[in-house]
């Protein structure tokens, strides 16, 4: 007998008494659970906010549970006549790996914890008396949980990583701990290899000059690579609570670059990472003193009337606020159209981040700006990762600390892990007044003591969103069009919150998808749409030009420094090296 289980272990195929553990596992933990909801009926006093479960889903889910636990163990004991695992199981790329599959133990691991994490969340749907909001962020928590105790996450339960122990005799493991205590002093997890970019040399590196520098902003203006250019000038306002070089990556990813090769007179905001000085920074400072301030500079410098804009996320809520605000003082015609990039107006649907906007969540980033004024950019990256902690966290964790793998050279995630600073009372406020109380909307929000009411706006506008968008969801962006009064035209970008806008022609990659009329809804559009392969850059170029088509000399002013505003230093700037 002792034979025998020995063979079976060295062949992969559990043992007897591997088998009998397993088992005890899984009805020890359909057991507590049980257990902890007859502790929590028999207390008769559900916590506040929280009703006792439905006893009729609570009654199917168990039925369910001990269903599926059948349907587990036949797969192991008779596959032929076993019901398949679900689609999305086999999808789940933590188990990519063929040892998941190949090695019956650490298959069973697999579809164990698969089958436990999908009846952790549907217990959510279990639970009475809860607002809409706060079952989302049990929700959310129970995600997160899951995640984090994916075996995929442990050495002693992912296959891959004992191989790769026996492999290396241990040396993955000293160097993932390296790598973890090295991301410990820092504060911040690693996600690529920090010296592989630099900004302005390999990254954020499109020929330029500083022209004017504020203690709000730098404004970069770049060198033309034509010898004539757009009569309008292009204004670009990226979010300031990241790098503005999302949109100048690599040369080959680079908008900017590309901007600037289609003829574009090309002028960025780069923001200044927050400190003391800027504790008393308000909503008001970013869209006067900031947007609108750069827009005047661009048409006083150039002497032109009006600019094209884009406004890449919060800046794209910023910049529908700032055409609102000039279209109530009569001054709509300084932008001559609106580009937004994801940005959202509308709350009411603006997904996950939103968990993150309660009054504890506000108290916490009050605390840790302590008495600096501004709160450091570790913590918005971290909140960010949280949203896609498979990806972003656990995917890491893995790779770089159990692994032991060496960082791969990617700039996204370089300029991903570039935080900036922002200030913590203004950054509270816009959370609050915004997000969680959606007064942008409701005729509530002020700019400079004037109500804010988008629906006067009428200046042609861009509205562009991601498919599979996790920050702002296509169908928040998509509500910016029912306030728009002006001509718009909407455009859904395959990919999500940053592929989605980084995606230039020469890749190839994704699609986009357009529609003609007027769309009541998201999902009529989806329904009527017109699918067209790769990037929508190019389709945003002829909607510009057919806004304005004139040109003229990229000479005198259009050249960085040569106008009335000297150039300070050469792109990027000092701004965006500040910490």
């Amino acid at each position: 007998m002792t034979d025998q289980t020995e063979k079976d272990a060295g062949s992969g195929i559990p043992t007897l008494e591997q088998m009998q553990a397993w088992t005890g596992a899984i009805g020890s933990v359909q057991q507590m659970m049980l257990e902890y909801v007859s502790s929590q009926l028999a207390r008769g006093k559900p916590a506040e906010g929280v009703g006792a479960p439905d006893m009729s889903r609570l009654m199917q889910a168990q039925a369910n549970f001990w269903s599926d636990s059948m349907i587990l163990w036949q797969r192991f004991i008779t596959p032929e006549t076993a019901p398949p695992p679900p689609a999305d199981h086999e999808k789940d790329r933590r188990f990519k790996g063929a040892a998941w599959r190949e090695n019956p133990m650490f298959d069973l691991i697999r579809q164990s914890y698969q089958l436990l994490s999908d009846h952790l969340l549907q217990g959510v749907d279990a639970v009475e008396g809860l607002t809409p909001a706060q079952r989302e962020r049990l929700r959310f928590a129970t995600r997160a949980f899951a995640d984090a105790m994916s075996p995929s996450n442990f050495a002693i339960t992912n296959p891959e990583v004992l191989a790769r122990t026996l492999e290396t005799n241990g040396q993955n493991l000293v160097k993932g701990l390296e790598h973890m205590l090295a991301d410990i002093g820092k504060g911040q997890l690693t996600h690529t290899d920090s010296k592989a970019f630099e900004v302005g040399r390999n990254i954020a590196a499109t020929p330029g000059k500083v022209i004017k520098e504020t203690p709000l902003y730098q404004l970069i203006q770049y060198t033309p690579v034509t010898e004539t250019v757009a009569r309008i000038p292009l204004v670009i306002f990226p979010p300031w609570i990241n790098r503005f070089y999302i949109l100048d990556l690599s040369p080959e990813k680079s908008f900017i670059r590309w901007a600037v090769a289609e003829g574009l007179t090309v002028f960025v905001v780069s923001w200044k990472s927050a400190d003391a000085a800027m504790a008393a920074t308000t909503m008001d400072d970013y869209l006067l003193r900031g947007e609108l301030d750069a827009i005047d500079t661009v048409r006083e410098l150039l002497d032109v009337p009006a600019v094209h804009t884009v406004g890449y996320c919060v800046a794209g809520t910023a910049l529908a606020a700032l055409l609102a605000l000039l279209a109530a003082r009569g001054q709509a015609d300084k932008v001559a159209s609106a580009t937004f990039f994801t940005a959202q107006v509308d709350f009411a649907d603006s997904g996950d981040l939103k968990l993150f906007v309660d009054d504890e969540q506000l108290a916490l980033a009050q605390a840790l700006a302590k008495d600096n004024g501004y709160l450091d950019g570790r913590y918005m990256a971290a909140t960010f990762n949280l949203l896609r902690g498979r990806e972003l966290i656990w995917n890491y964790v893995v790779n770089n600390y159990l692994m032991g793998d060496d960082y791969p050279p990617f700039d996204l995630l370089h300029w991903n892990g570039d935080t900036t600073n922002l200030p913590v009372d203004w950054h509270n406020a816009y959370l609050r007044d915004l997000y969680r109380d959606n007064r942008l909307v409701d005729g509530s929000y002020t700019i400079d003591g004037t109500p804010i009411d988008l629906s006067r706006i009428e200046t042609p506008a861009y509205v562009q969103a991601g498919r599979e968008d996790h920050i702002a969801p296509a169908k928040s962006v998509w509500k910016l069009m029912h306030y728009l009064n002006g001509p718009a035209r909407f455009v859904l970008a395959g990919s999500g919150h940053i592929a989605g806008v980084v995606n230039p022609p020469s890749a190839g990659k994704y699609q986009f998808w357009t529609y003609d009329g007027k769309p009541e809804s998201l999902d009529e559009f989806i329904a009527g749409a017109t699918e067209t392969k790769g990037s929508w850059w190019p389709d945003w170029r002829a909607w510009l030009a057919g806004i304005d088509p004139a040109t003229v000399a990229a000479d005198g002013a259009r050249q960085p420094g040569s106008g009335s505003l000297p150039a300070l230093e050469d792109a990027p700037g000092r701004y965006v090296k500040l910490r």
